[in-house]
């Protein structure tokens, strides 16, 4: 059975002319079984010595009068070593996709193994992890597609003290106030969780919970040799145990640039005289609001139409401070738009500071607009114009020039503007 065209409201007031739509939903297991060297830190050098929690990726597929659009989300920390495009190209190939059809996301945990296909250069194991990963990906979409079935949406937000503004201000020897990575309550975090329910129109039956939330999943640092998928794949992991076995729920990074957890870097996990661990305590917290969203959405909102686009944005590179005719002062910044109906999603392939990302959402055409980082690329961190002047690890290791964020707000919000 197929859905006809039906007349919704949405839990925001919203009415809209919901089309045809599908979706399918799929996850499968990509833990290593074999020790591998962990992305995250270049202080970390040795082999993971065991699992804290498994790894997965997850998917979901939309499908309406022949467009698709596909969310992958992956327990990694990201496509670096030059992987993105091997593996989008491999899902993209055996499935059919079109390349802005296919959204490839990390949840960006420095607790997984580092992707590498450079035999030469880096660990065996984690070439074959990485191999291996690229025929999982392809099952995974696979299974997605082939689970096409009538869905509806309903969207939410809540709100959650996880994440918090880590370019915190400090004196050095001589006075001189620096930024270091630590913890700033006092500037601005994004700390909107932004939820999306799908369920089968047919009993209203849940099938898939999706959650986007700015925040680093970094609460384990570099002396932390178990693999996790730390604040975000913990929080992934409560919602399919609470939720049920069946049920997938994947979750994506949002605009956290300058945005780590509460309590970052850790050493391990701690249990002593009944203390939690904090990733479990952090993750399950974020866990729980998506879950406390999920269960105050009424109705089915927007479903079409679905409309894709995928471009290279050729961003300002610190080389043009000094040589603005080179080609070193440009760096390519892959930028994935969708869009469902008055929903919209942005997937950024960079570690975006949060300023950027609320930007966005705040002058998006769309009544809803989730943000994903880490996606169809990993081009570094993409920094606000005025954090230049203060400095920090940000912006010391960032390609981009001052500017770089204005023009990636107007060049998003354009290609949103296309897309209406």
């Amino acid at each position: 059975m197929v859905l006809g065209s039906a007349l919704c409201i949405g839990l925001s007031g919203q009415t809209v002319w919901a089309a045809d739509l599908l979706a399918g939903v799929a996850r499968i297991d990509i833990t290593p079984t074999e020790p591998v060297v962990l992305n995250g830190y270049e202080s970390r050098k040795e082999p993971s010595r065991g699992v804290h929690d498994p790894l997965s990726a997850r998917a979901v597929a939309f499908e309406q009068d022949g467009q698709r659009l596909v969310l992958v989300s992956i327990d990694n920390l990201g496509f670096y070593n030059h992987t993105a495009e091997p593996l989008r190209q491999a899902i993209l190939d055996a499935c059919g996709l079109k390349p802005a059809e296919l959204f490839l996301c990390a949840i960006h945990t420095h607790s997984a193994p580092t992707l590498t296909l450079d035999a030469e250069k880096a660990h065996t194991n984690n070439v074959t992890y990485t191999r291996s990963l690229q025929g999982k990906l392809v099952e995974l979409v696979r299974k997605a597609l082939a689970n096409l079935a009538p869905a509806e949406i309903s969207l939410g937000s809540g709100s959650s003290p996880v994440g918090v503004n880590r370019r915190e201000v400090v004196k050095d020897s001589a006075g001189k106030a620096k930024i270091v990575l630590g913890r700033n309550p006092s500037l601005l975090t994004d700390r909107e969780v932004q939820v999306l329910k799908l369920a089968r129109p047919a009993g209203h039956e849940l099938a898939a919970v999706l959650f986007a939330y700015a925040t680093h999943s970094t609460s384990l640092g570099p002396k932390n040799y178990l693999v996790s998928g730390d604040i975000h794949g913990l929080a992934e992991q409560f919602l399919e145990r609470y939720l049920g076995a069946d049920i997938v729920a994947p979750g994506f990074a949002g605009a956290s640039g300058n945005i780590d957890p509460w309590v970052r870097v850790l050493p391990d996990f701690r249990t002593d005289h009944g203390w939690i661990p904090e990733p479990v305590l952090l993750g399950t917290m974020l866990g729980e609001e998506v879950a406390r969203v999920l269960e105050g959405m009424k109705s089915a909102v927007t479903t079409g139409p679905l409309k894709t686009v995928f471009k290279t944005l050729v961003l300002p590179g610190k080389a043009s401070i000094e040589a603005a005719a080179s080609d070193a002062s440009k760096v390519p910044f892959n930028l994935t738009v969708g869009r469902l109906g008055d929903l919209a999603f942005v997937g950024w392939g960079g570690e975006v500071f949060n300023e950027i990302g609320h930007a966005v959402k705040a002058a998006s055409p769309f009544r809803t607009t989730f943000i994903f980082t880490h996606c169809n690329g990993a081009a570094g961190y993409v920094p606000t114009r005025p954090s230049y002047a203060e400095g920090g690890y940000e912006v010391q290791s960032s390609p981009f020039a001052p500017g770089a964020d204005e023009q990636l707000i107007e060049a998003t919000l354009q290609a949103l503007r296309d897309l209406q």
